[in-house]
This record gives structure tokens, C-alpha cells and sequence, in this order.
């Protein structure tokens, strides 16, 4: 076998007309449900920390928290604003005018064209509502159209709201890395998916028709799922729900 010709299987799909895409922008990312813009303890700390407050199990599978002050919180958020990864995002719900949660790109490799979307902390009030799921299309529309190859998601492997949200948004199942980190005292396995750019077209494509007016009677409720809409998409199932 020639190992000189690019077109060498064993070698790998030659990846062509590709350029290393941006680190993510300062410039906020608008939906007709959702308005997503970089965190800042100063417009965004107290207004967030209120929408947690009694509601701790918000940070059970999450590194840090709960706060036990506002200004414990503020310090935390005035930390994350200074770094470039995690890069993290507000949360503005339209449908009602508040600040209800955040998300972050990170580990952010534009030299291999891979980013993840994680951090995700949504209050209750932000839970199960369109505002949700249009800022998780928001950021994925990003990466995407800003020429990232493969967008991942990670999360706790005993948090099956997060693995079921996963699957639901359009990621495909990638395994479970064993005793992949120690957090909070506890042991950490954690479960792998990831979407990638060929793949895009199809979940923009089901993410607008799960968006649409239309697809939402007159009393808000959906009429097809997201999660049906993406299951021809994805290449690989969580067993976990199987």
C-alpha cells in the first residue's frame, strides 16, 4: 500500500478547504425566545442568584455551589468573567424579561476544531421552556456556522436528566470514561456525546421545526418532540434509556 497518497484510508479522511474557526465573541447571541450574552458579575450576579436561591439541587452534578450569599456568588461569577475557557453566557428568558440562567463553551480547541458546551445551570424557572432549548441551539448554531468540526457534551454519568437533555438536543452517544475525575469528595464517571459539522444541517433543520409557533398549541404545549426530531440524526443511542 502507497502511504504517500492523501487519499490513504488508514491514515484518515483528508480534511479540506478548513481553517482553524474563532475563539467565541463578545457579541450576544439573539433568538426569538432566548438572549444569551458574556457573564458579568455586575449586570448579571444578583439577578442570577435570585433565580437560585432555594433551589440547591441546581448544583448537584456541578463543581462548585450552592452560594450562601449573593455576594459569594458574585465573587464566583467575577472569577469566571476574567477567563477566555470557560467562556460563559447569561441566560435572558424573553417570555418573561429575567435572567434565569448561564452555559459555557469550553475546552476550546479552535486548532482541532472542537469545542464543548457545558456549565449548564438552568433555574427552575428556565427549565423545560423554549427559552432552553432555543439558547442550547443558539450556541451549538455558533460553533457550527463559525467552522467547529465537532461540538461535545459531557456531564456527570449518574445525571440522566443531563444524558437524556443530551440526546434530546441532537448529541450522539459516545461512552462513559470510569472514574474519569473526584468532585465535590465523590467519585465523577463521565459520560461522552458530541455532534459534529455533518450532522448540522439536519439538527438546525429539526430545531426550527420544534421552534416554530406552530408546532405549540394553545395551551404552549408542544405537538412533536425535539428528541423525536433527532433521532434519525444521531449515530448513537445512550443505553441508559434503551
Amino acid at each position: 500500500m502507497n502511504r504517500n497518497t492523501p487519499l490513504d484510508a488508514s491514515l484518515g479522511a483528508p480534511v479540506a478547504n478548513w481553517s482553524e474557526p474563532p475563539r467565541p465573541q463578545t457579541a450576544p447571541l439573539v433568538g426569538a425566545y432566548a438572549y444569551l450574552e458574556p457573564l458579568s458579575a455586575e449586570a448579571h450576579a444578583a439577578l442570577l442568584h435570585r433565580a437560585y436561591v432555594g433551589q440547591d439541587h441546581v448544583w448537584d452534578y456541578l463543581p462548585y455551589g450552592p452560594f450562601s450569599s449573593a455576594s459569594q456568588y458574585h465573587r464566583w461569577v467575577r472569577d469566571q468573567e476574567a477567563l477566555d475557557d470557560p467562556w460563559f453566557y447569561a441566560i435572558k428568558n424573553l417570555e418573561t424579561g429575567s435572567w434565569e440562567g448561564v452555559a459555557s463553551y469550553l475546552r476550546i480547541s479552535p486548532e482541532a476544531g472542537s469545542i464543548e458546551v457545558g456549565h449548564i445551570n438552568f433555574s427552575p424557572a428556565l427549565q423545560r421552556t423554549r427559552a432552553a432549548t432555543e439558547a442550547m441551539y443558539l450556541m451549538m448554531a455558533w460553533a457550527f456556522e463559525s467552522g467547529y468540526r465537532r461540538y461535545e457534551w459531557k456531564c456527570n454519568a449518574l445525571n440522566l436528566g443531563s444524558r437524556r437533555a443530551a440526546q434530546r438536543l441532537g448529541f450522539s452517544y459516545e461512552g462513559v470514561f470510569r472514574q474519569a475525575g473526584v468532585v465535590k469528595g465523590r467519585n465523577r464517571d463521565t459520560a461522552w456525546f458530541a455532534a459534529i459539522d455533518a450532522e448540522w444541517p439536519a439538527l438546525k433543520e429539526a430545531y426550527a421545526a420544534w421552534l416554530s409557533p406552530s408546532n405549540f398549541d394553545a395551551d404552549n404545549r408542544q405537538k412533536e418532540s425535539l428528541g423525536d426530531m433527532t433521532r434519525l440524526v444521531r449515530v448513537a443511542e445512550d443505553p441508559a434509556f434503551l
